[in-house]
């Protein structure tokens, strides 16, 4: 079968597709996005999280054929998506949730990043100052065993703070 969907804003397809492929699949080794992770393909650990018409999903769990005409963003599609949005920051500039990683020292493997990142700025765009508690919930299914989570924990913080500033027109 044939899946045509959006991906990261471009219309994709990917031919001969087998009924049982993953998204996860699909876009790893026909599309040639590596950024989703696979490692548990059961839905478990988060390192494969996109999201499909704005929603986090472990793309290890959906259905190549279930993206069909859907819109998919990845973590390498988030500076371009957070671009569109916001109506800010420059091509080739990373999305401002990618910058807080970085900047509060949240990223050790990598692994785990991003699906972090994908749910991490789902999480800041409907609730642009979560709680603690918002935050966790939201991570709520994405493992990562190189951490304590403090520091992505102050990286959500970190991306929510400096979301809030820019709107408000203060630094931050």
């Amino acid at each position: 079968m044939r899946v045509t969907c959006t991906v990261n804003g471009r219309e994709q397809r990917a031919d001969d597709v087998w009924e049982g492929e993953s998204l996860l699949y699909v876009l790893r080794e026909r599309m040639g996005l590596p950024g989703a992770k696979n490692a548990c393909e059961q839905g478990e650990c988060g390192s494969c999280t996109v999201r499909l018409d704005g929603v986090p999903v472990c793309a290890c769990l959906v259905a190549a054929g279930q993206a069909e005409g859907r819109d998919v963003v990845t973590v390498e599609g988030l500076a371009d998506f957070a671009r569109q949005r916001d109506g800010s920051g420059e091509p080739g500039e990373l999305a401002p949730v990618q910058r807080a990683f970085i900047d509060a020292g949240a990223i050790q493997c990598g692994f785990c990043t991003p699906g972090l990142l994908v749910a991490a700025d789902e999480l800041l765009e409907r609730n642009d100052s979560p709680s603690d508690a918002d935050i966790r919930e939201a991570l709520s299914g994405n493992l990562c065993r190189c951490t304590g989570y403090e520091k992505i924990l102050d990286a959500v913080r970190l991306a929510a703070a400096r979301g809030t500033a820019r709107t408000t027109g203060q630094g931050a």
